[in-house]
């Protein structure tokens, strides 16, 4: 059997994964942010120009590790299969709210549990709104709720984006084509060699393991399985370890870096990012192992995510942290402007609308005993989103 179908292979999975995230920490990711996808797409959205938020642009050579990393993984275990068909543009818009959700809130769902680990009250009650939208994604997979089966195709499609971001990380180390904050989260990084060495290997893992944050709730939701959440205990307990190791374990609400204390904001973000992520079939992250292991919905997926980062920033929709007062500034609460809170309750709706428009019930379904409508829910399945 393999390892990582068993409870000890994904506890193992998730403790490897754990001390990767403290390696990037150590290493100097910024604050609370060891890895996070929607914070490191909005970063490498900053460093292509697609934004011009100066704190916020670098290519994060941990996107490109992911990606690749399942991309490889899958390739050696022969799990790579190219895919595409099933609803793209659904789903480019549902990584685009995903990404709206994720920068109000300031994280995403990884970013989260780093957040928690570290003593963030703000993540906490994130996760409020977190579960809550992943099980108001689960009631519409239990209405029968499916985006369409993907269908195999082209296999060098599936190995478009992997190369192309192997292609852009080579750019980005040998010129000075893109761009680099000076200051801000963007100036802060682990060397890139090391950044990409963990990615691959966290990438691989999560690939094996499936590891996904809206899956694992799913399915407790639905089956009242919970051994998909036993990667995510085992990166919360390396990264609190590791926390009160270094001293950085602060358990508060203010003062913690890059998070605000807009409880009613953070709670909408990652509600938007839970339903959306059950309704996509993953979390940002599964999206990029999923566009890695040959997804081309994975992958539009993935440039949803990016082209919502860039237009975050360019039209201001993200949060902006909390800051306290000095002498030449005065406090700041931080959450996100009410163009963004328009933006982001707009999208919840939007999410609403596609959950219930893409309801598809069968007439055998609705005879059949309540047991056998609950929706297959492996990782890889077809059917509602799955991958």
């Amino acid at each position: 059997m393999d390892l990582f179908t068993q409870k000890k292979g994904l506890a193992l999975a998730g403790l490897v994964v754990g001390v990767g995230l403290a390696i990037l920490a150590f290493l100097g990711n910024p604050p609370n942010m060891a890895m996070c996808a929607a914070c490191f797409i909005r970063d490498m959205a900053g460093s292509l120009k697609l934004h011009t938020a100066a704190p916020v642009q670098y290519f994060r050579p941990e996107i490109v590790g992911l990606v690749v990393g399942s991309f490889l993984i899958a390739v050696a275990t022969r799990e790579y299969r190219s895919t595409a068909g099933s609803s793209p543009m659904t789903r480019f818009v549902l990584g685009f709210i995903m990404m709206i959700g994720a920068l109000v809130f300031l994280g995403c769902p990884l970013r989260m549990v780093i957040r928690m680990a570290a003593g963030d009250l703000n993540a906490w009650v994130g996760l409020i709104g977190f579960v809550l939208g992943v099980g108001t994604g689960a009631l519409f997979l239990k209405r029968g709720f499916s985006l369409g089966r993907e269908y195999d195709t082209n296999k060098a499609a599936g190995a478009v984006l992997p190369i192309l971001l192997i292609a852009g990380l080579v750019i980005s180390i040998a010129t000075a084509a893109f761009v680099v904050s000076e200051t801000g989260p963007g100036s802060k990084h682990a060397p890139w060699l090391a950044a990409l060495v963990v990615a691959l290997v966290v990438g691989a893992l999560a690939q094996k393991a499936r590891i996904c944050f809206a899956s694992g709730l799913r399915n407790a939701f639905l089956v009242r399985d919970f051994e998909m959440l036993l990667p995510i205990a085992g990166m919360f307990v390396v990264m609190v370890i590791y926390n009160l190791a270094t001293g950085s374990f602060k358990l508060s609400f203010d003062g913690q870096p890059i998070a605000h204390s807009q409880h009613l904001w953070n709670i909408l973000g990652l509600y938007a990012v839970g339903l959306g992520a059950v309704l996509a079939g993953g979390c940002p992250l599964r999206q990029m192992i999923l566009a890695g292991q040959g997804s081309c919905d994975g992958a539009v997926t993935f440039l949803g995510m990016l082209v919502g980062a860039a237009f975050a920033h360019n039209f201001g929709l993200a949060g902006a942290a909390a800051a306290a007062a000095t002498a030449e500034t005065a406090a700041v609460a931080g959450g996100p402007a009410f163009a963004g809170q328009v933006v982001l309750v707009c999208g919840i709706v939007v999410l609403l609308v596609i959950g219930a428009a893409n309801v598809r019930r069968q007439k055998a379904a609705a005879s059949a005993p309540a047991a056998t409508k609950v929706p297959a829910l492996d990782a890889d399945e077809a059917a509602p989103a799955a991958n």
